[in-house]
């Protein structure tokens, strides 16, 4: 499933949802009533995610982060919430979403691979680069929630992500690279100059973390939602070596949700 495929299911999705709520606003069925007496509830969600992939703390090698974009990170989710007291309950969901970012930076001694004229060329580099960052995933979180009050809803909780497809690309330019070791042999890239790079390949499928987040009931179905998640292991496999640092997935959700 390609990006363009995942925003456009996302988009169909959402306004599959928005007509499920029109149509739920005058139909509630014996089931849900039963269901929710029982302490039982049920919700469809909507949302963007924002944040991006990065080192904790930079390291040394990035001296400037010149430019960030979020991009566009739809999501989409199902939760199922269990009462077990009227203020303690938990919650299992299935999520399809995205997460993605760009950066513009300036490094030294950066790992990097280049790709020169169909060669892949090793070293650390000394310079500008542009990465762009996309990850299509299938989530399932589940967590504890605690009613603050008749409106307001915390939760804490885990996740784990399975990650359907991936891009981990970009460009390096007006900088230089030292092939194999820091005072290797210099190959310059200038006025202009560009070398790209591409370690898609080399993203894990297995990501998982912890989450924290909250909930306000705005009118009698419709709910705004925001969560914070952290993915706890690094985006790249482990025998990947060219890049020195691990990178962490932390992305703030924000969106509306349906409670039937």
């Amino acid at each position: 499933m390609n990006n363009e495929v995942m925003k456009k299911n996302i988009v169909i999705v959402c306004l599959m949802l928005l007509s499920c709520f029109s149509y739920a606003q005058n139909e509630r069925t014996e089931t849900l009533v039963q269901s929710e007496a029982k302490g039982w509830e049920y919700e469809l969600k909507a949302g963007v995610n924002i944040g991006g992939a990065s080192p904790i703390p930079l390291p040394k090698e990035i001296r400037k982060i010149k430019g960030y974009s979020p991009k566009f990170n739809g999501s989409f989710e199902g939760t199922v919430t269990k009462w077990l007291t009227p203020k303690w309950g938990i919650s299992a969901s299935l999520r399809l979403e995205e997460k993605g970012m760009e950066t513009d930076a300036n490094v030294k001694n950066y790992g990097m691979e280049i790709i020169e004229q169909g060669n892949h060329v090793a070293g650390y580099w000394t310079g500008d680069v542009h990465t762009t960052y996309k990850s299509s995933f299938v989530t399932l979180p589940i967590s504890l929630n605690y009613r603050l009050a008749n409106r307001w809803k915390l939760c804490l909780g885990t996740f784990v992500s399975y990650r359907m497809d991936g891009n981990f690309s970009g460009y390096v330019t007006e900088g230089y690279l030292r092939e194999g070791s820091p005072i290797g042999e210099k190959v310059s890239f200038t006025n202009g100059q560009i070398a790209s790079y591409d370690f898609s390949n080399h993203l894990r499928h297995w990501h998982w973390g912890t989450l924290i987040g909250g909930s306000w009931q705005a009118f009698k179905h419709f709910n705004i939602n925001a969560e914070l998640s952290y993915t706890t292991n690094n985006i790249f496999k482990k025998d990947f070596k060219t890049i020195t640092f691990d990178m962490y997935p932390i992305y703030m959700n924000i969106g509306f949700g349906y409670h039937f």
